[in-house]
């Protein structure tokens, strides 16, 4: 395409590009590793607990830094890219989350992890929205789902593939490989992303805009909308880090302390005041870190909150289900990893399938299929009981990604769609951001349901008080007394009610699935009013639109 006489309209000069599709492999490479790293460091937690000494609470903070650090930083880099270009803040957070990894692998006390883990939650913070904000700029409206689905996949594909790296670096080298297979993958994703990834001078011209401080042109370092000077709202940025710290600093207590502990209320209203300060300043400052006129748009809205509940459904299998697969069925990390995988088969097929699907039938009908199909293979997982092989976990799982990737996607394609051009980074990180905090209370909600279903079911009468606490603190606690006292019984008691514990977080999952199906279908625009609607707006992108 031709980048003569851009406007804000125009199509970007990197869409269409021979290069777009290395450039989607560099992208989602980079956001492959993000998911990897999120969870690779659970199966790491007992080796670094014998080899640095580390209690349980510093346990506790090598994941909880890292958590805090993406869901703080998360909210202004979108505005940051934007300002100052996608492609270097991008390109950026990919160093610095190589440079963590190198840090944390040759660290030498568990305070020095912490603060790798929270140097990479700051890589992750850039490379998850502004790698979302480049792809619009990489393909046109037509393929743009396919490279939403492409990267949800990438995204989607680290969280249980994680575990099984993790498992074979720890069977085979010391822990810090954990840390230090990061480093050749973002060395390969950052020269991929400089010689792929389209230039910010090249957005800037297909915006008709100035180019802003970091992009060729703007040599006095300042900020520029438009050629004024936009001051950045500090005073925001400091609200909602406050805010978003206390929401997830209470989400982190919740399955040590419970929903009750003083700690955890006062975490949770003191976050509630300060986002309510946030959003009250947001709405009133003239340069806002978050544009809250986008949920004015039923696309942005309604596909926001349908990636959340889709993202908390998926959360809460990717958290039960492990669990089920090493301490019911008995199998390792690595075998583990291996079987969760229908999971992101049924995502890719999805993916496929989408694509000719929209066009046809409309987002709306796609995204209320794909949340019936989720909340079927849900529900479906939500009847396992102790006899129910691996054949069975490997039916319902796919037609849980199944469903996943055709809610998903389609929903994602519409937010993206209803980001106005020059905002993208903005709009990405709210996206983000808002499926980042629903997934930490999410977990934290179905891991006290998990909890309260296990222990509804457990019996623990006649052990010892030491032992006894030690089943009621987690299945593999139980499976631990079991083995030390010999008793067969405990051991098959104590799985039955896993099982049951994770049924409920199912049943609950599905349940909101089909409560998000409802609302997809009574909700989201359809395709007919959308496209009248940007006709009225703009005739020659009506017929682009889905």
């Amino acid at each position: 395409m031709s980048a003569s006489n851009p406007s804000p309209s125009s199509p970007p000069p990197a869409s269409g590009s021979p290069r777009r599709w290395p450039a989607l492999a560099a992208l989602t490479l980079s956001v492959l590793i993000v998911g990897l790293d999120g969870t690779i460091i659970n199966v790491a937690l007992p080796t670094l607990a014998g080899e640095l000494h580390a209690d349980s609470a510093q346990l506790q903070w090598i994941g909880g830094g890292y958590l805090l650090a993406l869901s703080v930083a998360m909210l202004p880099v979108g505005l940051l890219g934007d300002r100052y270009g996608h492609k270097r803040l991008l390109l950026g957070g990919i160093a610095l989350f190589g440079l963590a990894s190198l840090g944390g692998a040759f660290a030498g006390s568990p305070a020095t992890v912490t603060a790798a883990r929270a140097v990479l939650g700051l890589g992750a913070a850039a490379i998850m929205p502004l790698s979302m904000a480049i792809l619009p700029r990489l393909f046109s409206k037509e393929e743009l789902p396919r490279a939403v689905a492409v990267w949800t996949a990438a995204t989607a594909l680290g969280m249980p593939v994680g575990p099984l790296v993790g498992g074979w670096l720890l069977d085979h080298f010391w822990w810090g490989s954990v840390f230090l297979f990061n480093v050749p993958v973002t060395v390969l994703a950052l020269a991929a992303g400089l010689w792929l990834l389209p230039s910010d001078r090249t957005r800037a011209v297909a915006e008709g805009r100035p180019a802003v401080a970091g992009e060729s042109g703007a040599a006095d370092g300042k900020v520029r909308v438009a050629g004024a000077a936009v001051p950045f709202d500090g005073a925001g940025a400091v609200l909602g880090a406050l805010g978003i710290t206390a929401l997830v600093y209470g989400a982190i207590l919740i399955p040590r302390d419970g929903w009750t502990a003083p700690a955890v209320l006062a975490a949770l209203l003191a976050s509630a005041a300060l986002l309510t300060a946030f959003v009250l300043r947001e709405r009133r400052h003239p340069h806002p870190i978050v544009d809250l006129k986008l949920f004015a748009d039923r696309r942005f809205l309604w596909g926001t909150l349908i990636a959340v509940f889709v993202n908390f459904a998926v959360m809460g299998i990717l958290f039960v289900v492990p669990q089920y697969l090493q301490v019911v069925l008995g199998h390792d990390s690595f075998a583990t990893g291996i079987r969760v995988l229908p999971l992101i088969g049924g995502l890719m097929a999805a993916a496929a399938a989408s694509e000719p699907l929209v066009p046809r039938l409309g987002a709306r009908t796609v995204v209320t299929l794909g949340m019936a199909v989720l909340a079927g293979g849900v529900l479906l997982g939500a009847t396992t009981d102790l006899s129910s092989g691996y054949g069975f976990t490997a039916l319902w799982l796919s037609l849980t990604g199944l469903g996943f990737g055709l809610a998903v996607v389609p929903a994602t394609s519409l937010v993206m769609g209803s980001l106005p051009d020059g905002d993208t980074g903005r709009g990405t990180s709210l996206l983000e951001t808002v499926q980042q905090l629903g997934g930490v209370l999410g977990v934290a909600g179905l891991g006290s349901l998990l909890g309260y279903g296990y222990l509804a079911r457990l019996r623990t009468d006649g052990l010892p008080a030491g032992a006894a606490d030690s089943a009621r603190d987690s299945v593999s606690g139980a499976g631990e007394v079991a083995r030390n006292l010999h008793d067969a019984g405990l051991a098959a008691n104590a799985h039955e009610a896993f099982v049951h514990g994770m049924n409920l977080v199912l049943t609950a999952c599905g349940g909101l699935s089909l409560l998000t199906a409802v609302l997809a279908a009574v909700f989201l625009p359809s395709r007919s009013s959308r496209c009248r609607k940007v006709a009225r707006v703009r005739p020659e992108r009506a017929e682009s639109m889905a």
